[in-house]
């Protein structure tokens, strides 16, 4: 606690130096400049952000940190996604002894659907025939996609923080459970040449479904990452995909291990992946109660990031160890992207809680932008803010409060 009193200390005294003496022209000019286009004025305001808050200009200053989101906020469609549907159509998947193994919110129903599909031919431990049995394929992906069976009926049922963890993003790293991260990894990189080599706008057919058959990264963002890193931001990826699947695609960016955060699981003395993973914020190692996933995202910003621990990880930081610049897309990013100190920076997805935050957008710093890709048309009705737009930990949606404890109002779609 002491080093962390000691960092917070000397990076507000910095930044307070840095607030109250003006940016040389000089410096700024040195500054590496953003290229890609952007919707209106976001690129003038990212561009401000690097000018006034990156080392370029405060040579010796502290390192900022810039924290994005990976799937649709880095990349168009989802890199777990593209690899889970190798993996299926390449009959990676082991055939665990029993269903319920893989999750402890799994339902009995769900259970029941899969040992049906999947059936119980194949021995435990040995890959699955995913690539010809459709019917075992169909059922993994519903679930992971929907959090239901084919015939409907819930797949997860029980306990949890919906604020923390969701069971079926926490499902996909189960699946891979007796494998190794090396395995994984290995599947992760066969996925992402075959996903990007398809054309923009293909699908495939898993099993009787038709999904996305192509993964591009935005090259908006990938010039924003690179940019950064050179005005000596600290960037980072925080996603609820499987850390192995992310790392994969994030080493392109320049980005290590160390900085990529994502669903940690928990090996086993050969070193295989099992169906736990890894806590945060004092929370221990167990079925995925405590993921990179909405207020679980600024846990492990906080734990991995700044090193802080137990119950503090999950509270905001001090305004000198919170993000600069924060990127997400979805409701499971409305954490982190709002603590940002910056600019939040919202890829528009149509997602209630991220949306009716920017939207309403009380410190003036939100910056909305379509995806890059495919951008979705303008939504005709406005988002529910003032009655269901808040994703509570016992899974309602409610009113959605600002910091001060009044309620957002129901926002119209102003965003183009």
């Amino acid at each position: 606690m002491r080093h962390l009193i000691a960092r917070t200390l000397a990076v507000a005294a910095a930044l307070a130096a840095t607030a109250t003496a003006p940016v040389p022209a000089a410096a700024t000019a040195d500054c590496p400049r953003l290229t890609g286009r952007w919707h209106g004025d976001a690129r003038t305001h990212l561009q401000r952000l690097i000018d006034e808050r990156g080392t370029c200009a405060h040579p010796g200053g502290p390192r900022p940190v810039a924290a994005f989101d990976w799937d649709n906020t880095v990349t168009k469609n989802d890199v777990t996604d593209a690899t889970l549907s190798w993996a299926l159509r390449h009959d990676r998947i082991l055939r665990p002894a029993r269903w319920k193994d893989t999750s402890a919110w799994l339902t009995d129903t769900a259970d029941h659907a899969l040992t049906a599909a999947c059936g119980t031919g194949t021995p435990a431990g040995t890959p699955l025939p995913t690539s010809r049995n459709a019917r075992c394929t169909d059922e993994i992906a519903e679930i992971r996609e929907s959090g239901t069976t084919t015939g409907g009926a819930a797949a997860f049922a029980g306990t949890w923080n919906h604020r923390r963890t969701v069971p079926q993003y926490a499902w996909v790293p189960a699946l891979f459970a007796g494998r190794t991260p090396a395995e994984l990894s290995g599947y992760a990189r066969a996925a992402r040449r075959e996903a990007l080599a398809a054309p923009v706008g293909a699908v495939r057919t898993l099993g009787t479904r038709t999904v996305p058959g192509y993964v591009r990264y935005y090259d908006q963002q990938r010039d924003l990452i690179r940019t950064l890193r050179r005005a000596g931001f600290d960037v980072h990826v925080v996603s609820a995909g499987a850390e192995p699947i992310t790392q994969v695609w994030s080493r392109s960016l320049g980005l290590d291990a160390a900085h990529t955060l994502a669903i940690r699981s928990v090996l086993d003395r050969h070193g295989r992946i099992t169906p736990r993973t890894e806590g945060c914020g004092g929370v221990p190692a167990g079925p995925g109660t405590a993921i990179p996933y909405l207020d679980g995202k600024r846990c492990w910003i906080n734990q991995e990031i700044n090193g802080v621990h137990g119950q503090d990880a999950w509270r905001q930081a001090p305004w000198p160890l919170r993000p600069a610049l924060a990127a997400g897309d979805a409701d499971t990013d409305a954490t982190f992207v709002a603590d940002a100190t910056g600019v939040h920076l919202v890829i528009d997805r149509h997602k209630p809680e991220l949306m009716c935050r920017a939207l309403d957008d009380t410190d003036g710093r939100w910056l909305i932008q379509p995806m890059f890709i495919d951008p979705l048309p303008r939504r005709t009705d406005p988002y529910p803010c003032a009655t269901a737009a808040y994703n509570a930990p016992d899974g309602r949606l409610t009113s959605l409060l600002r910091p001060d404890g009044s309620t957002v109002p129901d926002q119209p779609d102003t965003a183009r």
